[in-house]
């Protein structure tokens, strides 16, 4: 019997990389919503009092960019000056500039020329039957803390509560599978109050309700270990776009290509291929040829079909691997223009994209987490019933 522990973390909305991530996918979706063909690689940093804006778009439309980084910490909820970072009185510096002309005569598609991808490098999808949005466990419960955060304080059920924090959250695994929680860690950014409250009401009212299923009498929980968290957000920690792509994807489980993917435009493979990638892998795993699937998806930058596409099921698969390669080959097109095409991307989607994970969402708008390839997967596999992917 083999046992191991396995640990992935989340971030609030107004964890400072998450600010400077959801300001970037803002940016990128008022251009989208005026010509869905912008081209756009914007980053953001964030510190105290201040947000710089900075990156590449080549664009018919045209956006407040100030305006727009403010909308987003207002609605994130940094509208209070005695959180020490205020929407309405933070600097705001921008410097844009088009995009290389290198790059878009490689990316733009022509008469004799198809869409190229628009960038080199390699994208990864992962699913699991561990829970039923196919996702590790670990980053789901991760993601599930954080947003509860959120809503307590939004709701003023813990009203001591302020935007930022984290958490993270330890899994017990036996033969491979999830059997128990071993270790929760929450840190909240809060009102300046006797530390024993902040802990009974985070514990009582966001940790038992998300965790107590997987939770027993041995479960370790921590709840702002240093004892201390009044001080957060920009001015207690510097935010930069695409510094999560751990928490924006998988926590750890699955391999990571290492671009990230806020504030760029669907040209972007970095973000397009990934998103594609998700989408194969669950389709994979939905449809019972394998209880854990990875893709990796591989680009050159200009040209449109993938370099190589790998397949891994960890030895979970159903059928030998040759053959789900063979089938995604047949069911899935994987060049940059087909891929924008059938997951829908030419939209203003993203911003909430950008705190909570990219995957694993019930959200109609999250086009790659459709499984609509699984029953034709399944049987043109032959396997005849598909699997049951929830908790034994």
């Amino acid at each position: 019997m083999s046992r191991f522990i396995f640990t992935s973390e989340s971030v609030t909305e107004g964890h400072p990389d998450k600010i400077c991530d959801q300001i970037s996918d803002a940016i990128l979706d008022a251009l989208i919503r005026q010509d869905p063909n912008s081209r756009v690689a914007v980053e953001a940093l964030t510190t105290t009092g201040l947000i710089m804006v900075a990156g590449e778009v080549t664009t018919k439309g045209y956006i407040d960019v100030q305006n727009v980084a403010r909308c987003v910490l207002r609605r994130i909820g940094y509208d209070k000056p005695e959180y020490g970072f205020n929407y309405d009185d933070c600097s705001v510096i921008v410097s844009l500039h088009e995009q290389s002309p290198d790059i878009s005569q490689g990316v733009t598609e022509k008469d004799d020329k198809e869409q190229g991808a628009g960038d080199q490098g390699m994208m990864f999808g992962f699913a699991s039957s561990e829970t039923k949005e196919l996702m590790p466990l670990p980053i789901m419960v991760a993601h599930r803390l954080t947003m509860r955060l959120s809503q307590a304080r939004r709701s003023g059920e813990l009203p001591f509560l302020r935007p930022d924090g984290k958490s993270q959250v330890s899994v017990e695994y036996e033969n491979g599978k999830p059997k128990r929680i071993h270790t929760v860690v929450v840190s909240a950014h809060h009102a300046d109050i006797p530390i024993e409250e902040v802990r009974k009401g985070i514990k009582e009212k966001v940790i038992l309700p998300v965790c107590r299923e997987w939770m027993d009498s041995a479960t370790i929980i921590h709840v702002n270990p240093t004892g201390r968290f009044v001080k957060g957000g920009p001015p207690a920690d510097t935010g930069l776009t695409g510094r999560k792509i751990i928490v924006d994807t998988y926590g750890g489980f699955g391999r990571h290509g290492g671009g990230c993917f806020s504030g760029k435009d669907p040209t972007k493979v970095d973000r397009s291929a990934a998103y594609m990638a998700r989408y194969v892998a669950k389709n994979i795993v939905a449809a019972g040829l394998a209880e854990q699937c990875e893709v990796q998806i591989a680009y050159a930058i200009g040209v449109a079909a993938p370099v190589s596409v790998y397949i891994n099921a960890f030895g979970t698969e159903k059928i030998p691997v040759p053959r789900i390669e063979d089938l995604v080959k047949k069911h899935f097109d994987l060049r940059p223009k087909a891929i924008i095409d059938n997951l829908d991307l030419r939209r203003p989607i993203f911003e909430k994209t950008a705190a909570y994970g990219h995957f694993g969402r019930e959200d109609p708008d999250f086009t790659w987490e459709k499984t609509d390839k699984a029953e034709i997967l399944r049987r043109e596999a032959g396997i005849l019933s598909l699997n049951s992917f929830s908790k034994n």
